[in-house]
């Protein structure tokens, strides 16, 4: 079947008209790829001629509709790299008008201020135009909805990272990830000044273009993107989950569905996908997943790269070989400023130990009055002595993580006084060569 023509009303609505008179109802991030004239193939079980999102199956040159869509499990690991707890996730396009508002709220975090707003929205009744974070309340009345998230473009997609299980306090979107086409142009940042158009002396011109270029008319210029590279615009993980690895899960998740489905445009395989992420110096998530530093933009922006096929890593390889800034870093963008400590060589050992604590309480520095009501109480010196550790015998072996439970005033920072190296009063304190450290609160 061919597409007739396609109606874009809001991102998570747009209509595509197929032959025969049959009207596909569809997010407007996915209708807006379609192009009249477009060869596509329907699937779908209802003789009729207006399909809601649920009632069909399309395809193009990749598949369409429904969304791209992925249900996983992600192991949350404990210091010793056993799993300390799991979430049930879906990793979806953003489809729903609940989906994009959440994004808006999630973009705050990381843009938000006092001069940046993060998103557009429009009253239905009256048509003004809001600034606003989360969504406002129009002074008429009217029913106000997001039109657009600042900073991305007609050409930008979402995924969104969805929590299956959850409690009442827990968001249901945790991340979201933005994919665009290429940018117009790139250029590099060298020592003698600026190289200009250095991805197409590393990689096919065409990979490149045509891409997404702006302008009045967005939706012709839309209709002109056919490239072989996707890329990755925007990672935002909610701030309560920064540590649980979701940045890494979302890029990987990004990568398949430009392989998968050819995203964002859907009109032609993707080679390579790349970030420019200046944040990427001080976090090395993108470099867990796979993608090798190549260079900098003019503006000082480091930009890294995924080949997807074995074409686009001969391509890679052969420029990290042969370029001489390249030569140099090697592809590794991330170096942590610290190195790894050497573990202890053999176990923390206490054997037969004792310790005790002898207290001597006077009233010397005390307000006279203070003394004067201790005194009615018989309260003048005291020697307090007491045994905190008796017999204790423990074996730590190197490697592993020991919790110490118990009340207050059990023994638990005296026995890591102990293994600061105070002696104990009887026994012995086996502590191997090693780094030592103890955080003990108002202490040290």
């Amino acid at each position: 079947m061919r597409v007739l023509g396609r109606r874009i009303y809001w991102r998570w609505y747009g209509e595509v008209l197929l032959e025969g008179g049959v009207l596909l109802r569809m997010s407007g991030d996915v209708a807006k790829w379609l192009r009249p004239g477009d060869r596509v193939r329907l699937a779908t079980a209802f003789k009729k001629s207006i399909l809601d999102f649920d009632e069909y199956a399309l395809e193009g040159v990749f598949p369409l509709w429904p969304p791209f869509s992925r249900e996983l499990e992600h192991v949350r690991e404990s210091p010793l790299g056993q799993e300390a707890y799991r979430y049930r996730l879906r990793v979806r396009e953003a489809t729903y008008e609940g989906d994009f508002e959440a994004i808006a709220e999630l973009e705050q975090f990381h843009y938000a201020s006092e001069k940046e707003v993060v998103a557009l929205w429009v009253c239905t009744r009256c048509q003004k135009s809001l600034l606003a974070n989360t969504k406002p309340v129009c002074d008429c009345g009217g029913e106000v909805r997001l039109k657009e998230i600042r900073g991305s473009t007609p050409a930008s997609r979402f995924l969104v990272l969805e929590l299956l299980e959850r409690l009442p306090f827990e968001p249901k979107i945790l991340g979201y990830l933005r994919l665009d086409p290429p940018i117009p142009r790139m250029h590099r940042k060298t020592p003698e000044g600026v190289e200009r158009d250095i991805r197409e002396r590393i990689f096919p011109k065409d990979w490149f273009h045509p891409t997404y270029e702006g302008g009045s008319d967005w939706e012709a210029a839309l209709d002109r993107v056919k490239t072989a590279a996707a890329r990755i615009a925007r990672v935002v993980v909610h701030p309560d989950y920064r540590s649980e690895g979701f940045g890494g899960l979302l890029v990987r998740m990004a990568l398949a569905w430009a392989e998968e489905r050819g995203a964002p445009e859907g009109r032609r395989e993707k080679h390579l996908v790349y970030t420019i992420a200046q944040m990427a110096r001080y976090h090395p998530f993108f470099e867990k997943v796979g993608f090798r530093y190549l260079f900098d933009t003019a503006s000082g922006r480091p930009v890294l790269f995924y080949p997807l096929t074995g074409e686009a890593k001969a391509y890679l390889e052969r420029f990290l070989r042969e370029d001489p800034l390249a030569r140099a870093h090697g592809g590794r963008l991330f170096r942590p400023r610290f190195g790894r400590v050497e573990g202890l060589k053999g176990p923390i050992s206490l054997q037969g130990v004792h310790k005790a604590y002898r207290s001597h309480l006077d009233l010397e520095g005390l307000p006279q009055e203070v003394r004067e009501a201790l005194a009615a109480f018989g309260v003048k010196a005291r020697v307090v002595e007491r045994a905190v550790l008796r017999g204790a015998d423990l074996e730590i072996p190197p490697g592993s993580l020991v919790v110490l439970a118990g009340a207050s005033g059990a023994g638990k920072t005296t026995l890591l006084r102990l293994l600061l190296g105070e002696p104990p009063d009887l026994g012995r304190v086996v502590l191997p060569p090693g780094k030592r450290v103890a955080y003990i609160p108002g202490e040290r």
